[in-house]
């Protein structure tokens, strides 16, 4: 099997391990940090099929600045485990394991949370990157202000273009997620207390279908029931375009905002956010070149709110005026999307 090479931390002699039945099964207490005084942090990162950008994200995780010692807790979603990325230090360790919950995205969560040791517990998706001072910044605000919940913003990089974004403490709030999503706190930009997330919050729902959204139903639990602290800075580098596993992925789209509708009082009560969503499924409906329900929808969408920008986009699509690639490669430039 290739070797993998990881960048090692800078505090302490590093030896790799491929012991991974022993790692993915080591209890709590035996995790153990060179400080002694920073919170050890579990790092949760679910993939499918994607070994070299897996890798960078391993090696920004590795390496941040972050003093305290760090888990990173790799997620293998119903693929074979890649064992040499197994890698053991003095604060830093890489831990190996498969996804044995609902396969997806949000069982792949799930998953890693089940085996993460740490006081706090981050998550990263495998096509991201931490920039280094990420945890230092995030882990010094959750202690500074008592939250359970930390987001920062990110750096959105869509074919050489760099759009940052940054959400406002203001915009963490059940009310302003229901109604523009706030896309600015990524799921890669999380960190919550396990304590929180485990008691409180619960864990990522593994009954929304494809698990698309499956980060927006849990950010809209942690606003019901927990404090979010935001480090308004970008911290994640997120790379934006065709790699990602929903683009073209319509019909799921299409059931899991009706089911995250369903199960979510806010979004049916302000008639904008409502608006937004119904807008994503007109799109998706028009994508599928299933011009009625198209139309449809953006009827629908244009009468909750009729700036909404998504029911005309949805139209055009849907007459053949543009095509949906073409309507997304325009989104992603701006650094946003459908």
């Amino acid at each position: 099997m290739t070797e993998t090479t990881l960048n090692p931390p800078t505090n302490g002699s590093s030896t790799t391990s491929t012991d991974v039945p022993k790692a993915a099964t080591a209890r709590r207490e035996d995790v153990t940090g060179g400080t002694g005084t920073l919170p050890l942090v579990s790092v949760v990162i679910a993939t499918k099929n994607r070994p070299a950008l897996l890798r960078r994200a391993i090696d920004a995780v590795l390496g941040q600045t972050y003093a305290g010692p760090i888990e990173c807790v790799i997620v293998f979603d119903h693929v074979p485990i890649d064992e040499s990325l197994a890698y053991e230090a003095e604060n830093r360790r890489v831990v190996c394991v498969p996804n044995v919950r609902t396969p997806g995205l949000a069982g792949a969560r799930n998953s890693g949370i089940d085996v993460a040791a740490g006081e706090f517990v981050a998550f990263c998706d495998d096509d991201d990157e931490w920039l280094p001072d990420k945890l230092h910044l995030q882990i010094e605000k959750l202690q500074s202000t008592g939250c359970d919940v930390a987001v920062s913003g990110i750096e959105v990089h869509y074919e050489g273009k760099v759009t940052p974004r940054v959400p406002r403490p203001d915009d963490m709030t059940v009310r302003v997620l229901a109604r523009r999503r706030v896309m600015e706190a990524h799921p890669s930009t999380v960190v919550v207390r396990a304590s929180a997330l485990r008691e409180r919050i619960g864990l990522v729902d593994e009954a929304i279908p494809g698990s698309f959204g499956e980060d927006y139903d849990w950010m809209l639990r942690a606003a019901q029931t927990a404090r979010i602290a935001v480090v308004e800075r970008p911290l994640v580098r997120v790379l934006w375009g065709r790699q990602s596993y929903f683009t073209r992925q319509w019909r799921v789209i299409i059931e899991a905002i009706d089911y995250k509708i369903a199960k979510h009082p806010a979004l049916r009560e302000d008639p904008h956010g409502l608006a937004r969503l119904r807008g994503q499924q007109a799109f998706a409906y028009a994508a599928l070149k299933d011009r009625r329900s198209a139309l449809r929808y953006a009827a629908q969408t244009i009468r909750l709110n009729w700036r909404e920008q998504r029911a005309y986009v949805a139209i055009l699509v849907a007459l053949g005026f543009v095509t949906a690639d073409q309507a997304l490669a325009l989104a992603n430039s701006a650094g946003r999307g459908i």
